[in-house]
């Protein structure tokens, strides 16, 4: 059973901010800004991967509607809504969510990557290659 899980079947507190049947969304612990909550779904899947179309809908929904509401509540500039699937991009625990981060100033948080220098012709090549052999 995942952190998550347990927050869903109360066995360990959260902060909830937001439950309906399918989704809760409660403060995250690290607190990367003021207001970053977690999205998550109730149904046990393990990324945005694994996830079905209609999960992926309502958590994302949710995402957006708690990320207006968060802005107005702490007067935040603007919003980062990202997931991880997997742990090499992150993923700590492996149920999916969405992260909601209001941002209040640039430089408090940067999402700095860094750049490969990949040949893009080659990158697309790659790709369209790919969905022809499907």
């Amino acid at each position: 059973m995942t952190l998550f899980e347990k927050i869903i079947n109360r066995e360990i507190p959260a902060k909830i901010i937001w439950e309906d049947d399918d989704v809760i969304a409660f403060l995250d612990i690290s607190q990367a800004t003021k207001g970053h909550t977690l999205v998550v779904p109730k149904v046990a899947t393990e990324s945005v991967l694994t996830a079905t179309p209609e999960v992926v809908s309502k958590v994302n929904c949710t995402a957006q509607m708690l990320a207006i509401n968060l802005m107005k509540t702490f007067g935040a500039s603007g919003v980062n809504i990202l997931t991880n699937a997997n742990e090499v991009s992150g993923q700590t625990v492996p149920h999916y969510h969405v992260h909601v981060i209001p941002r209040y100033d640039v430089e408090e948080l940067k999402f700095v990557p860094v750049p490969n220098h990949h040949d893009l012709d080659e990158v697309f090549k790659i790709y369209q290659d790919y969905q022809n052999s499907q």
